[in-house]
């Protein structure tokens, strides 16, 4: 709640005291929010306004998007985004109080409150190339209020942004906006899992809230804090300062991308020697002081958010003269790419030390299971290894488009790739088309289809050939079953059974 720039030293009250004062009990008076209009309609603003709609039947509550294709699909029967759960809270309050458009301009005239929700990407040029988050469209958003907006609104910041954004986000709204316009700047950072967004919505550990400590940023507070009492306990809406809620979203999903590192790190020692990193992650998850999640060993963790965000981080820390605490969390991330690496040379190695020619059946490219988002998938960067390898791969992903796989495997800036890709690349519709005549299986996405409970993989094993090898990259599958089958089976962080007590 508390500005650090707006309090004399000293005057912070702890953390402790601050965050266990409920917001209830805080007599400010504030505006009651009546409708909210959110600019952007992706992963995070779609599900989040929906959830919000209808939650609070009294709210109206308006998703813009300049991208009028992106609108349409959240207006037809074929969602833009596939979230378990979604498409019933859409539908059931859509038309109602909860409407998708592209009239942006009227939704921020008559709105109350504010949504930022729009893309942050990793920079891809100038400084702070790869690491540093690129916040033009945040900007342009900002931009667009100040001018568009006529009367007092709460802008709240929705998208993962660096520390201090707010402050920019500030400047540019006082510089722009019309005379007798009042804005308040809010941080409210989303904390959603794909594949669980919905259900995180519906139940969330905590609801963040971050505010100048003044008496209207205290108010906007109040006021979005409502918003969320009709169906979160007010103990778990917790009011911090601008700067600290900035913050703790990065740190969030740099301490997950931590631990999947960690435990990705032991599992090469556990293929070594024989241990079995599925046994040592849940006895070490056992401990109280760590517990069990996010201890689950992969060929690599993917998604929008944990390899940009700890690449913020990174490029925050270089920014303030801090080259040991960045170099510690750049190798978060180096470790993710190694695991990858690791895998594809453990294929190779299998293989005969060769790929030329030979099938691949990968099943998975969405970066994990239950949504289509493959943004940083692991199988993006699988198949070009692959490629490069001189292997044929046959893809299959029962929820990601055939463009978007097209789209992640071209390689930018090189003319024909598409044509070429098409060459080595095959999409299938099923996991069984995918097999059939392949040298080896891939699992690189976890979907629970791919299960030996669910596929028959002796009807998979007798279209192979021979040797048949599995590699499971997601510790889905049950070796020994598979290996009676007669595969040859190859699990990140474990050995091979016959190899293991040798």
């Amino acid at each position: 709640m508390a500005s650090v720039e707006s309090l004399p030293s000293g005057a912070v009250t702890p953390a402790s005291e601050r965050l266990s004062r409920p917001l209830d009990s805080i007599d400010i008076p504030h505006k009651q929010v009546k409708k909210i209009c959110c600019l952007g309609a992706g992963y995070v603003g779609g599900p989040t306004c929906a959830v919000i709609a209808y939650k609070s039947p009294n709210v109206i509550v308006t998703i813009v998007d300049l991208n009028k294709a992106r609108i349409d699909a959240w207006n037809s029967d074929e969602l833009p985004i596939y979230e378990p759960g979604l498409e019933e809270v859409v539908k059931s309050v859509r038309g109602k109080n909860l409407f998708f458009s592209t009239d942006v301009d009227t939704a921020i005239k008559e709105a109350d409150l504010i949504f930022v929700s729009v893309n942050t990407p990793t920079k891809k040029s100038g400084v702070g190339k790869g690491y540093a988050a690129d916040l033009g469209y945040v900007e342009s958003a900002t931009r667009h209020i100040a001018k568009v907006a006529e009367s007092d609104k709460i802008v709240v910041e929705k998208s993962t942004v660096p520390c201090r954004t707010a402050q920019s986000m500030r400047k540019i709204l006082e510089s722009n906006g019309k005379p007798g316009a009042r804005f308040d700047i809010l941080s409210n950072p989303e904390f959603l899992a794909e594949g669980t967004a919905i259900r995180d919505l519906f139940a969330p550990d905590r609801v963040l809230i971050g505010s100048l400590d003044t008496p209207n940023g205290r108010a906007a507070a109040a006021s979005l804090a409502d918003v969320y009492a009709n169906w979160v306990p007010r103990k778990q809406v917790i009011t911090m300062n601008l700067w600290s809620s900035e913050l703790s979203k990065l740190a969030a999903n740099a301490l997950l991308a931590q631990r999947i590192s960690s435990i990705n790190a032991l599992s090469a020692i556990c293929e070594a020697t024989g241990a079995d990193v599925d046994e040592v992650s849940y006895a070490v998850g056992l401990d109280s002081r760590i517990g069990p999640k996010f201890l689950k060993a992969s060929v690599g963790f993917g998604g929008s958010c944990f390899q940009k965000d700890i690449l913020n981080l990174v490029y925050l820390s270089e920014s303030l003269h801090l080259p040991d605490v960045a170099e510690y969390w750049r190798q978060v991330v180096e470790m993710n790419e190694s695991q990858k690496r690791r895998f594809t040379q453990r294929i190779i190695s299998s293989l005969f030390n060769t790929l030329t020619g030979k099938r691949l059946a990968v099943l998975g490219f969405a970066f994990k299971k239950d949504t289509g988002d493959t943004r940083e998938s692991a199988a993006i960067t699988l198949i070009k290894y692959f490629r490069q390898e001189q292997a044929k791969i046959a893809l299959y992903d029962p929820k990601v488009e055939e463009s978007q796989i097209w789209f992640d495997l071209a390689e930018p800036g090189v003319v024909d790739d598409v044509t070429a890709l098409k060459k080595q690349v095959q999409i299938t519709s099923s996991a069984y088309e995918a097999a059939a005549g392949a040298d080896a299986i891939v699992i690189c996405t976890e979907w629970d289809e791919f299960r030996d409970t669910q596929l028959d993989y002796e009807k998979i094993y007798a279209t192979m050939n021979k040797p048949a090898f599995i590699f499971d990259g997601r510790l889905i599958l049950n070796q020994k079953k598979l290996e009676k089958i007669g595969f040859k089976v190859e699990c990140i962080g474990r050995s091979r059974l016959e190899e293991s007590f040798e």
